[in-house]
């Protein structure tokens, strides 16, 4: 018998509830559903987003250097201009609050050699003004005129000449003090020494000198 024969045969054979027709699927559903949400990761899984580094400091400011006027005053006493530079000449000097003896001592000075600016005068007494700005009066006596510098803003680098692109002969901190041994007029640079060394540094590194005034 061919197949086709056998295959009519055996569903004649069959009984009745095996002829029924197979159910059919469900209709298929107008929408779909939204996915399941996704579990959250376990926390040893996330990985947590590094901070932005912070941006770097903004580069320091060059200071600007003092002008003195041209035709800044003269001093009632010793007929020098006013403001001008000095140096403390002790170890141990009295800031007072007025121009003798018998006014009261704000502060002590215990750093000879430490650049001032003497803004008046009266008598043998001196009204000075330091770096900060701090002013008070203290006796000629125990002032020098020989011109020193403090460092300010940064490390700077004394030079070999007085150049930036001169090699770098010492580096100098904040506060570091030292002496002026020459300035020329007009110029931006100064021959200093610190602790044996000698070298250059730009005016606007220092504090002790105004600008293009001539030292020697």
């Amino acid at each position: 018998m061919r197949l086709s024969a056998f295959c009519v045969a055996l569903l004649v054979c069959l009984p009745a509830s095996a002829q029924r027709p197979l159910p059919l699927p469900p209709p298929w559903p107008d929408t779909v559903p939204p996915p399941a949400e996704r579990a959250p990761a376990p926390q040893g899984e996330r990985r947590a987003v590094p901070p932005a580094p912070p941006p770097p400091p903004p580069a320091p400011r060059e200071q600007p250097v003092p002008v003195r006027a041209a035709d800044a005053p003269r001093g009632p006493v010793t007929g020098l201009p006013l403001p001008r530079y000095a140096s403390l000449g002790s170890n141990r000097i009295n800031l007072r609050t007025g121009p003798g003896t018998q006014y009261p001592v704000e502060w002590t000075y215990q750093r000879s050699g430490w650049p001032v600016e003497i803004v008046r005068e009266f008598s043998i007494w001196r009204r000075v003004r330091d770096q900060d700005g701090a002013e008070g009066w203290v006796q000629q006596s125990f002032l020098s005129g020989r011109r020193s510098f403090v460092v300010r803003g940064e490390t700077r680098g004394l030079r070999r000449r007085g150049d930036e692109a001169a090699p770098v002969i010492a580096r100098l901190a904040p506060g570091v003090q030292g002496r002026i041994r020459r300035c020329e007029a007009g110029s931006e640079w100064c021959e200093v020494e610190v602790r044996g060394n000698r070298g250059w540094l730009h005016r606007a590194w220092f504090w002790g000198t105004y600008q293009g005034e001539e030292v020697k």
